[in-house]
């Protein structure tokens, strides 16, 4: 079964995709995650039918967190290539994550602004796995059942933002949190059995900017599944029903790891009326424009310290 939420007029809805994508079932007064649960015949059942093309597609989940992996090798090694650098041997011993902006969710069509200051604009081509049920500490072969289903995410990032915030150490703030795009839907894992492989999906990933192939890569290439990612992330503290889980970025998907590889004049940043679509066998295309840039709001340099005596142990 495929659930998304669609706005119809002013009201905002759950619904049921028809196999052929060409019209859904809306389920009024019932949340995403419980439909999620459901059977999709007695859902649908006597529900009104609208052309998808009548309506609109939203982010089909709005969730409270957000944690982004990158467990893409490929990946990795690409960008580090463009540093001169190999992979750090920190990378292969434990998943990592950060916590993104659930406040910045966009949805499928979405115009998205170049954020204030940014002129390095990036994409990402990313699975997100959506949390069904509450879990702590969970074992991957617990986490597999605390899997409600999957959805496209893309990742965008300000990457001349991101890697200035990076010097200081603390993470990234302003090169991530001004858009998370997820669509166009959530399939559940029933609907991607026939593509496992082991305990991952094999899951074609294409990338593409104003039609144009960036490249392609298989989810299978996770180093680490989706499971024991879930594992990680429920170490020593709580996931919730509508936790969104990102993979990372895969391998050529995004300009970044492209730009490292093959140079900078081959692979320019994203620019205002560019257009951009992610595929991922299976679940399906999500498609997104780049708006124009804004301009931020200019604050002072930090001031130098007045009090110093007082700071002084």
């Amino acid at each position: 079964m495929r659930v998304a939420r669609v706005q119809i007029d002013d009201r905002i809805e759950t619904a049921v995709v028809s196999p052929d994508d060409e019209s859904v079932h809306v389920l009024e007064e019932l949340g995403v995650l419980e439909a999620l649960r459901g059977d999709p015949e007695r859902l649908t059942r006597g529900a009104q039918e609208i052309a998808v093309s009548d309506l609109r597609l939203l982010a089909p989940i709005d969730p409270p967190s957000i944690r982004d992996f990158s467990v893409f090798e490929a990946h990795i090694e690409g960008i580090m290539m463009g540093a001169g650098a190999e992979v750090p041997e920190s990378w292969y011993r434990s998943p990592f994550c950060y916590f993104s902006n659930p406040g910045a969710v966009t949805g499928p069509g979405d115009v998205i602004s170049i954020p204030p200051g940014c002129s390095d604009l990036d994409l990402e081509l990313e699975v997100a796995v959506v949390i069904g049920r509450a879990g702590r500490d969970l074992t991957p072969e617990q986490a597999a059942d605390h899997i409600a289903g999957y959805t496209l995410f893309n990742d965008w990032s300000a990457r001349d933002l991101q890697f200035e915030e990076m010097k200081l150490g603390l993470g990234i703030c302003k090169g991530k949190d001004f858009a998370n795009t997820l669509g166009p839907w959530i399939v559940t894992p029933d609907e991607l059995a026939e593509f496992s492989c082991g305990d991952r999906l094999d899951l074609d990933l294409r990338a593409r900017v104003n039609g144009h192939d960036l490249g392609n890569d298989t989810l299978a290439n996770m180093a680490w599944s989706f499971e024991q990612l879930i594992a990680y992330a429920s170490r020593g503290t709580w996931i919730r029903p509508g936790d969104v889980l990102g993979s990372g970025t895969c391998g050529a998907g995004c300009l970044l790891e492209l730009r490292g590889r093959h140079g900078a004049d081959r692979y320019r940043w994203l620019a205002e009326g560019d257009t951009v679509s992610l595929t991922v066998q299976g679940i399906g295309t999500l498609t997104n424009s780049v708006g124009a840039r804004t301009q931020p709001i200019t604050l002072p340099e930090a001031r130098p310290g007045r009090l110093r005596d007082r700071a002084r142990a």
